[in-house]
């Protein structure tokens, strides 16, 4: 009889889940986000709101993710991957209507925030099952490839937003939204297994391990630095429909090539360091990408001081800038990860959490006064002032230990 190869029970026992739709989920998060800050200004106007109001849509939002990624772990490694993803996406389609019908400028903060909260399922348990279905040696390729899909998105959607907002008006990408979250529901529903790990525990460890960590002066280093130097984008980001149209007066379908370009400045970045590691240590990539990033938001800002302001001038600026968040972007999260390699996906989480925290922070921030450019810009130089301080201290005290 003819001799049968048996593999072994970890493979077969792994199920599989198509990448294209773990991407959708995770995408959902950051979507929502992107695409709606072209339509800021045209909202503001409709709702008859202030800048800085219009701005808490986004800095709330950022709150959101940040606070959801402390919660959809633990939940899920109590309650399994698919149930709490599909709570998520109930949540993320409904906010996103309510938003669409919102008569007034708190009703639509409101509904932005419980959008947040539910697209974050998607972002947090999109990355955890690729972790559960793929073996060790696979995992790291295969977040690689949905990563690389997801980053499409954040250059997409403000060139979509602003065809929206342009054409069919800005609650439509509220409604489209919604529509999004009602699909990737069903594809939940009908489509996805439970992938849940037999000893994924109760997720009280990540409590625990959030604690150990937020002692480690060394993490905090690196997760509040790593924030600072690559999420205070965030406040750029949300201003940046207010500087172009009302302080340069440019037509409001330039901003959305504006910020696609910003992104591409980030992905040139993560592009440049990639190939670096092995050549230059990580260290210098994230120290120096860092200070290459604060040094053109302190131009930015004399600029701004100095009254010589003009659209390529900010671009050239906010454009080296990302770069240089692209360079500190991965190394300063691989740093945090490093400080404890015994609990990295608690460290990966609470990481997260912070990073956004700090983002939604500086996106607030920026929505402060009535000069969106000077404000933006003074949040930029600070945070990068900030970040670098702070992976100095961390490096010392990672010495130390």
């Amino acid at each position: 009889m003819r001799d049968v190869v048996q593999e072994p029970p970890e493979a077969t026992s792994r199920l599989s889940v198509p990448l294209w739709m773990l991407a959708l989920f995770t995408f959902s998060g950051t979507l929502a986000m992107h695409i709606f800050v072209p339509a800021l200004p045209r909202a503001a106007e409709d709702l008859g709101a202030s800048i800085g109001t219009m701005q808490m849509t986004i800095s709330l939002y950022i709150y959101g993710l940040a606070f959801g990624q402390l919660i959809y772990g633990p939940a899920s490694d109590r309650f399994g991957r698919r149930p709490v993803l599909m709570v998520g996406l109930v949540i993320y389609a409904i906010s996103g209507f309510a938003a669409a019908f919102a008569t007034g400028p708190g009703a639509l903060i409101a509904a932005r925030l419980f959008q947040a909260l539910g697209g974050c399922a998607g972002l947090v348990l999109g990355r955890t099952i690729v972790r559960d279905t793929s073996a060790p040696t696979d995992t790291a390729r295969r977040l690689a490839v949905m990563n690389l899909m997801i980053t499409v998105g954040p250059a997409i959607a403000p060139l979509l937003g602003t065809l929206m907002t342009e054409t069919t008006g800005w609650r439509s990408i509220l409604m489209a939204l919604g529509v999004f979250g009602l699909v990737n529901l069903v594809l939940a529903w009908r489509s996805l297994p439970e992938t849940r790990p037999a000893d994924s525990g109760d997720g009280s460890s990540f409590l625990r391990h959030c604690v150990q960590l937020i002692r480690s002066p060394a993490f905090l280093g690196y997760a509040i630095g790593g924030g600072c130097a690559t999420t205070a984008v965030f406040a750029f980001i949300a201003a940046a429909p207010f500087i172009f149209t009302h302080q340069f007066h440019r037509p409001p379908h330039e901003t959305g090539f504006y910020l696609a370009l910003l992104v591409f400045g980030m992905w040139l970045g993560s592009a440049l360091v990639s190939r670096m590691l092995g050549r230059v240590s990580m260290v210098k990539l994230m120290v120096r990408g860092n200070l290459a990033s604060a040094i053109s938001t302190l131009i930015l800002l004399g600029a701004t001081l100095t009254g010589n302001l003009s659209v390529v001038l900010v671009m050239t600026c906010m454009f080296a800038f990302a770069i240089g968040l692209g360079f500190a972007s991965p190394t300063a999260m691989a740093q945090a990860l490093s400080v404890n390699p015994q609990v990295i996906g608690s460290a990966s989480g609470l990481y997260g959490a912070i990073q956004m925290g700090v983002g939604a922070t500086c996106a607030a921030l920026a929505g402060l006064g009535s000069n969106p450019m000077f404000s933006a810009a003074l949040v930029l130089a600070a945070a990068g002032i900030v970040s670098q301080a702070c992976f100095w201290m961390a490096l010392r005290w990672q010495r130390r230990s």
